[in-house]
């Protein structure tokens, strides 16, 4: 760990050296080779490792006692916010708003606060609290903020090493209840969406902040539209896709040119949800605006469109399994399993409101907006709750998506999180 802090601290210094002298990149990458080796554990990304919802944990319980999981530990305090908590090197990230003020909160595996970094203003309008998910990589740990900056911090000591503004920087504008997008990291590019004129979908630099590549999108200064993006990589050419606020759009990750766009509109702008890459096709999917099922060329610089389903999620996602969406609707209301091949719903339940859902071993995972969370089987023939509890503790709506590491569930509902015993 010495040696991480030794990086941090020279990749701090090369970042004072003008570009004429070295060539700076290079350089931060092979300082970051000494980084990984000394920060090697695996971190978590948004919605499990494929940001797929589907988290490959095993020996979880199939059922659970009448009264719910085993509650590990509980904390309270840790501020307004919808984010998720980060788990790398043996300790949990999670952020939340104070007082109009962002913190990061790092706390042990046993639920002890270590550190609380105050790092700025957080959205304090409709809604308040923060968005984004902590991401970690090799030691440094990027936040979005509801305001819009992008800040890369060490995951160690909270200390800013740099920071980029969608507003100031790049030309974006805040959208109306704050940008909210899971920040993808490939290699050393992190890429974010200002929403921009000239930057409205950017590469950057993870190391320093630079721009490696931007696009202007559509060309028609679209708004984000709270999604986080997907890559996809063809032998041709890698994709960035992702939903802005009238298309879903595919970029070139590499020079940013557009590949292509689908019309995506519902009334408010509201595209929360990443889309999916599976067997050739993108799935996007939109409260009002249901769901679409795009065919990729061969080369994936052209989309037609498969199907369209009445599915349309808010904002808790979907996982596909065996063939089998599974979502819920915002205002074709319950939950849903739709046929990935035709866009057929074999079965809509109203048993449970709306939510979130992520899959481990054999089981899905529900929390709803009435704070239900149950445990489900996944089944193309009917709605099968298996066990269903309720989480009590908390402030505001229950809109935070779950997560599952190392046999726990942890859900974050306002001020408190709630960590259950589910490995069996």
């Amino acid at each position: 760990m010495a040696k991480r802090k030794y990086c941090i601290i020279i990749i701090t210094i090369i970042n004072f050296i003008p570009m004429r002298y070295i060539f700076k990149t290079a350089l931060l990458s092979m300082v970051l080779l000494l980084s990984a080796a000394a920060y090697s554990q695996q971190s978590t990304d948004w919605r499990g490792p494929g940001r797929d919802g589907i988290y490959h944990e095993s020996g979880l319980l199939a059922q659970w006692p009448q009264e719910g999981p085993e509650v590990a530990w509980t904390i309270e305090g840790i501020g307004q916010g919808f984010s998720s908590p980060a788990f790398a090197a043996g300790k949990i990230y999670v952020t939340g708003m104070i007082d109009q003020t962002g913190y990061l909160f790092i706390l042990s595996e046993e639920g002890n606060i270590e550190k609380k970094v105050e790092y700025g203003p957080e959205f304090y309008d409709s809604y308040p609290g923060t968005r984004s998910v902590p991401l970690i990589k090799d030691g440094l740990l990027y936040i979005v903020t509801g305001m819009g900056r992008l800040l890369c911090l060490d995951a160690d000591t909270g200390r800013e090493i740099w920071s980029r503004d969608a507003v100031n920087d790049f030309g974006g504008t805040n959208i109306r209840w704050g940008i909210t997008e899971n920040l993808l990291i490939d290699g050393n590019r992190i890429f974010f969406t200002p929403g921009g004129n000239e930057h409205n979908i950017v590469a950057l630099d993870r190391f320093n902040g630079d721009i490696i590549m931007t696009s202007r999108g559509t060309g028609e200064g679209e708004l984000s539209a709270y999604c986080s993006p997907l890559l996809v990589k063809f032998p041709e050419r890698e994709i960035l896709v992702t939903m802005m606020e009238n298309n879903i759009v595919g970029v070139d990750a590499n020079n940013g040119r557009l590949l292509w766009s689908h019309p995506q509109t519902n009334r408010n702008k509201i595209h929360a949800n990443n889309p999916l890459y599976l067997e050739g096709s993108i799935f996007a999917f939109s409260a009002e605006a249901g769901s679409v099922k795009l065919r990729l060329s061969e080369d994936g610089s052209r989309v037609t469109e498969e199907w369209k389903s009445e599915m349309d999620p808010l904002q808790g996602g979907v996982v596909i399994l065996d063939g089998y969406i599974y979502g819920s609707g915002n205002r074709n209301r319950g939950w849903f399993c739709v046929d990935w091949e035709s866009g057929e719903t074999l079965w809509n339940s109203r048993e449970l409101a709306w939510g979130a859902v992520i899959y481990a071993d054999g089981m899905l995972y529900l929390y709803t907006e009435r704070g239900e969370l149950a445990l489900v089987r996944p089944d193309k023939g009917k709605f099968d709750i298996v066990s269903q509890t309720s989480v009590t503790i908390g402030t505001e709506e229950h809109f935070t998506h779950p997560v599952i590491y190392n046999g726990r569930l942890y859900v974050r509902h306002g001020d408190a999180m709630i960590v259950y015993n589910i490995s069996g």
